[in-house]
């Protein structure tokens, strides 16, 4: 078991993977767009020229191989020209919600992302993979679904976010909510209130979900990030299922 949730954070292990932006025709505008989103991490992003590709593909390489392709255009739908407004309002409905092929590919990562202002996109990341992890347990009906909030009152507060997990509580997904207990009206939601005010309670990001079959490999999901400083985030994601599993059972051990 492990002793804190940033340890998992530090056990991620992910092999070298870098993004081509493959057979450029967009404006420079576009492709700056992505150096705010991934310049300060560890993933290298360079403009090719490839026979035989389409125009505007962005391609995630692992030991010199193509593992992921997506179109740009699914990068700028997705993450790109989007804020996080879009999701704290609920104008991006759950079922709406989809991350690219090659940002999906950047599991196990360990991400250092810096929220408004110092960064209008970084932060744009975790918050789509969030809702993705979401979506996931939505569709699958069943299961259970862990997701921390820092602050309970965020599930009043953001009418996107309060009408997600009311619609996930209607399902026979296992929902469990965690943060400071700071809204009075937090159980009248359909789901399990976990309230504290420990440091993981205040300064973890977590989303995690676990099929109840174990043997399902697919929907295995789990994103876990720690603040370090104010509104500067350490954090990564897996799909790996006995990675989730173990962080699904320090989660419902410890906090």
């Amino acid at each position: 078991m492990a002793d804190s949730l940033r340890e998992f954070i530090e056990r991620a292990d992910a092999p070298e993977r870098s993004l081509l932006l493959v057979n450029r025709s967009s404006p420079d505008a576009v492709r700056n767009l992505l150096g705010d989103l991934l310049d300060t991490q560890p993933v290298p992003v360079e403009d090719v020229e490839m026979e035989g590709e389409a125009e505007d593909l962005v391609a995630l390489v692992e030991d010199g191989e193509i593992i992921a392709r997506s179109p740009l255009s699914a990068l700028m739908d997705s993450v790109l020209l989007i804020n996080s407004d879009l999701f704290k309002t609920g104008a991006r409905k759950l079922t709406e919600i989809d991350l690219p092929d090659v940002f999906e590919g950047l599991d196990d990562f360990a991400f250092t992302v810096r929220g408004y202002p110092a960064s209008n996109k970084e932060k744009l990341l975790l918050i789509v993979m969030s809702r993705v992890i979401e979506r996931t347990a939505y569709e699958a009906g069943a299961g259970t679904l862990r997701s921390s909030f820092q602050r309970l009152s965020r599930l009043q507060d953001e009418r996107g976010t309060n009408e997600v997990y009311r619609s996930l509580g209607e399902t026979a997904v296992d929902v469990h909510v965690y943060g400071r207990d700071d809204w009075a009206d937090v159980h009248e939601l359909p789901v399990t209130v976990h309230a504290g005010d420990s440091y993981e309670y205040r300064r973890s990001w977590f989303v995690v979900f676990t099929p109840d079959d174990p043997d399902d490999r697919d929907d295995h999901v789990g994103l876990v990030a720690i603040e370090r400083e104010r509104n500067v985030w350490d954090g990564y994601w897996t799909f790996d299922a006995g990675t989730v599993r173990e962080i699904e059972a320090y989660l419902a051990s410890e906090l």
